[in-house]
């Protein structure tokens, strides 16, 4: 008894672990991805969340993948449940080297593929592979938070450069590219979403993005185009990648599934010339060894059967509805003195306010209405917009749509009286 007593009392003299003192100087400077918490908040309630960049589960293939699944298992078992190459399943690498020569004319033969756990592990790559401390990164105002995240690790000096309803303003960026020529400093990356843009849903001119690759080879950079959203076109007319207009290899292209397929295979990929994917694999060895085999198998299988092609357009013609819904929405409940993007695909909308208005601060008040956004303070490398948010319109139906900008909209003018 006395022993038990004596080792209860050193127990509750014992001074607690100072956890944080384990962590490395990294480690203390990351924050949770603001979408991310605000998902938390509202995926339990009755809220009508717009503020998600989720697929909508109905567009999720389900009895196809059943069938692939169980031939793959009777068949290919040895290969799908066993590890894999770090660069990827060589029979989808392939099968997606041919999907891009015909879907975006981009030669085979000027690219290597890699596959990934989804684009966001191709973009800590390329943190890890290409970025210095002090490295000059070029961003979209705003861009994707997560690519923002992703570099923010490697300690990089970021550029953002404004945008407008056809892109990034590459005008803008030559003046800053020759500015910093002046001052003996290059810019080694520019990062942008060209196609149907996260968050702002619109799409970079072919005039721009033949534009962007000339700079790049004047000014000697990289570029990252990430084209998660390309095939969710709605209206207009394709526009082709900026890797299509690459000859020199400057591009480094992500794609992913997560869109086009379901985001829980975790399969995305990396078209970029082969010497620059050598470093990529090199690096992602040291991560996870190789992408999930399962899923690259069943994605493989996808494409090569031609299945990706028929359905493309099922999904446009799901979303489509949708897209519209929140559009004719905006322009019916949203107050004089608002405006929003067209986005003519993706799966986003984004609305700017009159200066003044705090979307982060708003939100609460939306939430207690009924409805969730993205604040566009998020996409922003410097955090100096406030007046803006971002809307999807993917998830919900078009019922919940409407009524979510319904009560967005009583939100905004209730703000708009205190001006």
């Amino acid at each position: 008894m006395k022993e038990k007593l004596q080792k209860l009392e050193k127990k509750l003299s014992a001074q607690p672990i100072n956890f944080e003192s384990f962590f490395s100087k990294k480690a203390m400077e990351i924050k949770a991805s603001e979408v991310r918490e605000l998902l938390k908040l509202v995926e339990t309630s009755d809220v009508i969340s717009l503020a998600g960049g989720l697929p909508a589960p109905e567009t999720f293939p389900v009895e196809t993948i059943k069938k692939i699944a169980v031939e793959i298992l009777e068949k290919h078992a040895d290969k799908a449940l066993q590890y894999g190459t770090t660069k990827g399943f060589t029979p989808l690498r392939l099968a997606l080297a041919r999907w891009m020569e015909k879907r975006y004319g981009i030669p085979i033969s000027k690219v290597e593929i890699m596959t990934v756990a989804g684009s966001q592990q191709a973009l800590d790559l390329i943190g890890r592979v290409f970025i210095d401390p002090g490295d000059i990164i070029v961003v979209e105002a705003p861009t994707y938070l997560a690519a923002i995240q992703a570099f923010k690790y490697y300690d990089p000096q970021f550029i953002s450069i404004p945008m407008d309803d056809d892109g990034m303003r590459v005008d803008i960026l030559e003046e800053k590219l020759e500015e910093l020529r002046r001052q003996g400093k290059r810019v080694k990356i520019v990062y942008t979403v060209s196609t149907f843009q996260n968050p702002m849903g619109v799409t970079m001119s072919v005039e721009r993005r033949k534009r962007l690759i000339e700079l790049a080879s004047e000014y000697d950079f990289l570029i990252v185009e990430d084209g998660p959203y390309s095939e969710l076109r709605y209206s207009g007319k394709p526009v082709p990648p900026i890797k299509h207009f690459d000859h020199e290899g400057r591009v480094i292209y992500l794609g992913t599934f997560s869109k086009i397929l379901a985001p829980g295979f975790r399969v995305g990929w990396v078209a970029a010339h082969p010497h620059l994917i050598r470093k990529m694999e090199i690096a992602k060895q040291s991560i996870d060894l190789c992408t999930n085999t399962f899923g690259q198998t069943i994605a493989w299988k996808y494409v090569e059967e031609g299945h990706l092609d028929e359905h493309i357009p099922k999904i446009i013609e799901f979303y489509k509805p949708r897209r519209d819904a929140m559009l004719e929405a905006l322009e019916e409940y949203m107050p004089d003195g608002i405006r929003w993007t067209k986005p003519e695909g993706g799966m986003f909308v984004w609305v700017t306010l009159p200066e003044g208005i705090d979307t982060k601060l708003m939100l609460e008040k939306a939430v207690s209405k009924g409805v969730a956004y993205v604040p566009g303070e998020a996409f922003f490398v410097h955090r100096d917009v406030k007046n803006t948010m971002r809307l999807n319109f993917t998830y919900v139906p078009e019922d919940k749509i409407r009524e979510g900008v319904k009560r967005l909209a009583e939100t905004v003018e209730e703000e708009l009286k205190k001006l």
